[in-house]
């Protein structure tokens, strides 16, 4: 059944308009024969490479896949843009002297995969060269050496995760998920079996069907970190299970309709197109590392290879940390500037034509404070600017006021500036700052969360808004049609494995060389003498022959039936599924992979147990009897699978061939894409996509030829990406960000800090290698006293605007009688989740009635958030609060991890800091930058629940944070004799009643039951009723 929805179990996948066109312009694949009149080779010893090599005559026009094999080869267009086609083509350009790092592909080969680590276990497999570490400070040897550097950190960052998985599958294939060392990372999926075989516009896929018995729980998807597209995975045959055989694919769908199937399907692209397999009776066992994604690192691998290949502009400080940074070119041509944006359209005229570079406007003529001014001057003219923005100091502003000048002073003709941040989210922010201004702006990459106006200007809408004739000689065009022609040749190919159809053909087995003509003849004519059937009827013949020695071939892969519970949802599956869209955006589609297919099954198969135990049995007896009917029915069977497992072999071979044309004509269609896209993105004056994006669309991005580059989360983003923006055009890099929050991440802990440094971002290195630097200083979010715990971290830096003293913005917190902060310190042990993540349970308990109380006292719950280190206690606290009797009606509630929350705000904050234990283990409480985030979200009300003294005991910056909490020169404890204002933190939480100002101590989670948001007065109100109220006091 080819390029129809299946009727059979798999409703999941929808059909497409291209499947149903496909079948108009052609027919299903069984339609024709694609073997007829080929010459067979009778020769069975023949290598069946030579054997076969008319097959690839006959599907690509005589010349094989070569005729696809020169990307330069499909006819240019007169409208065609060769930039971006020369940008692939000089990945081909050797480069002199470079590091054998050139030559790894990013996609790790299966000897890496299945290589054993050395003992010391961080160094990697032996490559000829060693991983060398990030260097904090001083130079790089070299170009080659600082981009070599980079990629082998990040390869072996994206791959050792999946090594290490599959090392643990090897040396006990049999085990459980849940029984492997660190089994809540590794996913083991067996048994695995090919379903079909998908022609999409983004390449060839191999859609797979596989059981869940080694997970032993049900998953719902929509909340699973497992198999997210572009996830790497490794495939091994079940009766091989790792030991020699490992191919490696990535997941090229995953759409919740066919992984909710059972059993659950999906679409991987494997990695070479030598390692394609078809058959769908093969078993195989996959897996995968949950804990990683490889697709984000792909890109950025694959723009450091093309960099050794072209200028790198500003390497005199990315490379050899060169401190004095000159103004950007283009402004040294020109320095006078319109300042304007600066200032309102009246006092406009002075600030037309500055000389920026002389002379520069004071902060009483506009409207940034010092440290803004500075900033601002700083990003405008110098080439590599950093400018570091602590927590609510406005760095977002800073940046959107530096991109309205430069915008006001961009010439017709000009490239659009590139504005690249970490996540969506950020991306989408800034964007929404942009539009309120410029109109002219296009969003690239993964999925935009807004539904107004940065949905509108995403390239997907832009594409369909604007009209875009099809151009017959268009790179795009030319490749499209060659790709539905090899579809069709692909297709007709498999045509004798495809589900529902008849047995073998006898002249299929004649083309491929498997029986002589005369053997067919022989099988013709009893077929015509017996039954009055006609020759040209398919595959009737062998049926005929083969009479009661068939049995039906069931599919290998039954539904999963084990009893068994579902799997914990992850709520931390946002951080991946933000990665996801990115890798592939709402133009490629990433949900559902489109375009015709074929489903695959042997459908028929021979009964065996005849005299014929070999292949080489068989080949004799075909050898010495020219008619296949004096063949004893009890041998028939053997001999039907034996031509059913050569017919594999041979169509297998042909199929790789057409496989790798298939790879470079989808390659074609996207560079022709992209140079239709060329045309939307000159209209734009900004562009806006992820660091992600901007390595994936590095082809695109580089033929604008930008100028100016603005990064946003600069020092939350590693470094090889935001080094991939330094494109050759480049004259104006800007960083923006703050080294004291979040770092970037890495898969392998190992590589974070000494010795290796990958979790260093390029804004820190230049902080660390003296590049002047700009620090934003007045902070408009938090209110005095929740400031003032960030003096630890950034000493005397921060001052506060005045707005955040002011009542009328910052109202004390209701039911709290003005402690607008407090750290309610407990001795309540820690335990741990099925995926070790750490949680406390009577600490979390204590928040929900916290939460409650604020709710009784009429805040709204959306001004609330709660943040935690770890994920265990964020899915405890979500599953407490939306349990929760007077909670479960306001819906979704803001329960985040730390992690996650850089960027954000909320005027209500209470911190659930987890960590109690014997040992003083504070785990991630120890990492200052996540601390730093931890302590500066909340703009009016600051409430943190913990082991005050633990922590006190094992980090200075807690001891200094819980020091000033008590404040240095009062004395006393906490608690109804104290004062709460000067004290705190105590082991009692203080709640003042808003109607009778009656003080109530909290000590325990059952001491929630005692406030109704008030005291423990009796209300005796009268109720609208006209009753008395019972109830305790309540607001």
């Amino acid at each position: 059944m080819a390029g129809k929805a299946n009727k059979r179990g798999r409703p999941g996948w929808q059909t497409t308009q291209g499947n149903r066109a496909h079948n108009r312009a052609g027919g299903t694949a069984a339609s024709r024969n694609p073997f007829a009149g080929l010459a067979a080779s009778e020769n069975d010893d023949v290598d069946s490479s030579e054997m076969n090599a008319h097959l690839t005559e006959r599907f690509v026009g005589g010349n094989g896949s070569r005729a696809y094999s020169d990307l330069a080869r499909v006819p240019i267009g007169a409208s065609r843009n060769l930039g971006i086609q020369e940008y692939f083509m000089a990945t081909q350009t050797p480069v002199p002297a470079g590091g054998l790092w050139l030559q790894k592909p990013e996609i790790p080969t299966s000897s890496e995969i299945l290589s054993k680590p050395n003992a010391n276990h961080i160094n990697i497999i032996d490559v000829g060269e060693d991983i060398r570490p990030n260097k904090p400070e001083g130079s790089f040897e070299s170009v080659d050496d600082y981009l070599g550097t980079h990629y082998n950190l990040l390869r072996e960052d994206a791959i050792r995760p999946l090594r290490e998985a599959v090392e643990q599958v090897r040396g006990a294939p049999f085990l459980d998920e849940s029984e492997y060392l660190g089994g809540a990372s590794i996913g083991v999926y067996d048994p695995v079996h090919i379903t079909a075989i998908v022609f999409s516009n983004r390449g060839l896929a191999v859609r797979v069907a596989f059981s869940l018995s080694r997970v032993k729980k049900y998953v719902r998807w929509e909340q699973s970190k497992r198999l997210i597209t572009g996830t790497l995975v490794a495939l091994s045959p079940a009766d091989d299970t790792f030991q020699t055989k490992c191919i490696i694919a990535t997941v090229a769908a995953r759409p919740i309709s066919a992984l909710s199937q059972n059993p659950p399907e999906i679409d991987l692209f494997f990695a070479r197109s030598d390692d394609v397999e078809i058959d769908p009776m093969r078993k195989w066992i996959m897996v995968e590392c949950r804990a990683s994604f490889f697709e984000s690192s792909r890109h950025t691998m694959t723009a450091l290879q093309h960099m050794a290949r072209e200028p790198f502009p500003l390497s005199e400080h990315l490379v050899q940390a060169k401190q004095d940074v000159d103004p950007p070119e283009y402004v040294l041509k020109n320095p006078f500037t319109d300042m304007s944006p600066l200032v309102p359209i009246e006092e406009s005229k002075e600030f037309e034509n500055v000389n920026i570079l002389q002379s520069w406007p004071s902060s009483r003529s506009h409207g940034l404070d010092m440290s803004q001014s500075a900033a601002l001057k700083s990003i405008l003219t110098n080439r590599l600017a950093v400018i570091q923005g602590p927590p609510g100091t406005g760095k977002t502003y800073v940046s959107v006021i530096a991109l309205k000048i430069l915008l006001a002073n961009m010439r017709s003709g000009d490239s659009p500036i590139i504005v690249t941040c970490q996540t969506n989210h950020a991306l989408d922010q800034i964007l929404r700052h942009i539009a309120e201004f410029e109109p002219h702006f296009a969003r690239m990459g993964g999925r935009s969360k807004d539904t107004g106006i940065i949905k509108a200007r995403t390239l997907f809408e832009l594409r369909q808004s604007m009209s875009q004739q099809k151009i017959g000689g268009s790179r795009k065009h030319t490749a499209m049609v060659e790709i539905k022609k090899l579809a069709n040749k692909m297709r007709m190919l498999l045509s004798p494995l495809e589900q529902d159809k008849p047995l073998l053909s006898h002249k299929t087995l004649v083309e491929l060389g498997l029986i002589t003509q005369g053997q067919a003849d022989s099988l013709e004519m009893e077929a015509q003498y017996v039954m009055g059937i006609s020759p040209d009827t398919p595959g009737i013949q062998m049926e005929q022959w083969m009479g009661r020695c068939l049995r039906d071939c069931d599919r290998p892969l039954q539904p999963d039936d084990f009893g068994m519970e579902f799997e914990e949802d992850d709520f931390e599956v946002e951080q991946l599924k933000e990665l996801e869209a990115e890798a592939f955006a709402q133009d490629d589609d990433f949900e559902t992979l489109k375009g015709p297919y074929i489903l695959l099954s042997d459908n028929k198969i021979g009964k065996c147990g005849g005299n014929l135990r070999t292949d080489a049995d068989i080949r004799d007896v075909l050898k010495t009897t020219p008619d296949l009917n004096n063949i004893p029915p009890v041998d028939r069977g053997d001999i039907y699978n034996y031509f059913l497992r050569h017919t594999k072999r041979i169509i297998l071979q042909e199929f790789r061939g057409h496989a790798k044309a298939y790879e470079k004509l989808v390659k074609q269609r996207q560079i022709g894409q992209w140079e239709q896209d060329d045309r939307i993105l000159r209209e734009q004056r900004v562009v806006g996509l992820t660091t992600t994006g901007l390595s994936k669309y590095r082809a695109a991005i580089a033929n604008l030829k930008p100028k100016i580059v603005l990064v946003e989360e600069a020092a939350e983003t590693l470094e090889a990406p935001v080094t991939s923006a330094c494109l050759p055009s480049l004259e104006h890099l800007i960083l923006v960000g703050d080294h004291q929050q979040l770092r970037p991440r890495c898969q392998v802990r190992e590589f974070e800090n000494k010795p290796y440094h990958l979790n260093l971002s390029l804004f820190e290195r230049m902080v660390n290698n003296g590049i002047q630097m700009e620090c934003l200083s007045r902070q408009r979010r938090m209110i005095p006293e929740i400031r003032k715990l960030l003096v630890p971290i950034y000493g005397d830096m921060i001052r506060d605007h005045a707005s955040v003293t002011d009542l009328n913005n910052r109202p004390l917190v209701e039911g709290m009688g003005g402690c607008n902060s407090f750290f309610f310190t407990h001795e309540w042990r820690e335990s741990r989740d099925g995926n070790q993540s750490a949680l406390n349970e009577k600490e979390a308990d204590m928040i929900v009635g916290f939460f409650n109380y604020l709710v009784f006292n009429n805040v709204n719950p959306s001004k609330i958030t709660v943040l935690t280190f770890y994920n265990g206690q964020r899915k405890l606290l979500n599953k407490k609060l939306m349990t929760h009797p007077n909670l479960r009606a306001h819906g979704a509630l803001n329960i985040v991890t730390v992690d996650s929350y850089q960027g954000e705000e909320n005027d209500i904050v209470i911190l659930s800091l987890v960590r109690s234990n014997k040992r003083g283990n504070i785990g991630f409480l120890s990492v200052d930058n996540r601390v730093c985030v931890a302590l500066s979200r909340a703009k009016r009300g600051f409430y943190l629940f913990g082991n005050a003294e633990m922590l006190a005991c094992e980090s200075i910056i807690w001891s200094e944070v819980i020091e000033i909490m008590y404040g240095k020169k009062s004395k006393g404890r906490s608690g109804p004799e104290g004062s709460a204002h000067k004290h705190r933190v105590g082991y009692l939480l203080p709640l003042i009643c808003s109607r009778h100002k009656n003080k109530t101590w909290i000590e325990e989670p059952n001491d929630w039951e005692y406030v109704n948001g008030g005291c423990d007065q009796a209300c005796r109100c009268t109720l609208p009723c006209g009753h008395m109220c019972l109830l305790r006091c309540h607001p």
